[in-house]
């Protein structure tokens, strides 16, 4: 081989290899927009999947359980667990809620985004007043019957017009008869909150007592189990928007849509206690868009 085809050689393979590192470069680039336009598209998908679950779990227009507010408003205030001024400064209240507090009237007790911290603290006043087996048969009425005053549910209710330990299960504003009771304890047994690791049976926080009321006000008009479970997983919902938000993504992923849980087994501890729901949102991961909210006190 002369000079001049030697050079020609080596310039040809030269020009392979540059050709060829040119090549690989561009292939590389050419997946790595392939693998960025899949994984963007899997987001979206993602993205959508979650707005449609968060459409059935937290509806924009909420939710209406079957029961009414009624003369609980102005009841609450007249026994004192409610301080009307104290209250009305602390809500900022809507003209709806305004006229649920002071006047009452066959309105449905409806729950939603923007009414959410209303019904919490209605309610809560409510479980708080409410004579009750909880309080009697319960770990408040036993185990920690000394210490009744210090708990989140109690020592954190500053909108009475006394302490609140003074109106602690003193009133029989929800008629209940001794077999409506036994309802009430064993549905207060099986119903947890995110925020704390205890059930309802021990309304240590406020989302404790407000479900206890939501439980009595069901049970007092013979309102089946199973409709009172899915109505208190409503009420949670919102109260615990993010926690149950995951907890539908986590069914949704079982091949399980939300419509079609079991709200008993949604509110066991395993799903909705603080252990329970923290498990659920490691196995989940991040959601994104996901709502916040519900630590005890608000």
């Amino acid at each position: 081989m002369d000079s001049k085809q030697r050079f020609f050689y080596l310039t040809a393979i030269l020009f392979v290899g540059v050709f060829g590192v040119i090549l690989g470069t561009k292939f590389e680039e050419i997946n790595k927009n392939l693998k960025e336009k899949k994984e963007a598209a899997r987001q979206q998908k993602e993205k959508e999947r979650i707005s449609k679950i968060s459409e059935v779990v937290l509806p924009k227009d909420g939710f209406t359980l079957p029961i009414s507010w009624g003369d609980l408003g102005p009841k609450l205030m007249s026994i004192g667990v409610i301080d009307k001024g104290k209250f009305e400064e602390a809500m900022g209240l809507t003209d709806d809620e305004k006229k649920i507090l002071n006047q009452g009237g066959d309105i449905a007790l409806k729950i939603d985004m923007a009414n959410s911290h209303f019904v919490v603290n209605m309610l809560w006043a409510l479980g708080l007043a409410q004579k009750s087996i909880v309080y009697e048969e319960g770990p408040l009425g036993q185990e920690y019957k000394k210490e009744q005053g210090n708990f989140a549910s109690t020592g954190g209710w500053t909108l009475a017009k006394k302490q609140a330990i003074n109106y602690l299960g003193k009133y029989k504003i929800i008629s209940l008869s001794e077999d409506q009771e036994g309802r009430v304890a064993e549905i207060a047994k099986n119903v947890y909150r995110p925020c704390c690791g205890n059930p309802t049976w021990f309304p240590d926080c406020n989302h404790g007592m407000a479900a206890l009321a939501a439980i009595e006000l069901m049970v007092a008009k013979d309102i089946p189990d199973e409709e009172i479970y899915k109505n208190i997983l409503k009420l949670n919902s919102f109260w615990f928007p993010d926690t149950y938000l995951t907890t539908a993504y986590y069914f949704e992923k079982q091949g399980v849509s939300w419509d079609k849980v079991d709200a008993k087994q949604v509110l066991s501890a395993e799903f909705s206690s603080g252990k329970g729901s923290s498990d659920i949102a490691k196995k989940v991961g991040p959601i994104p868009g996901a709502p916040s909210g519900g630590s005890c006190g608000s």
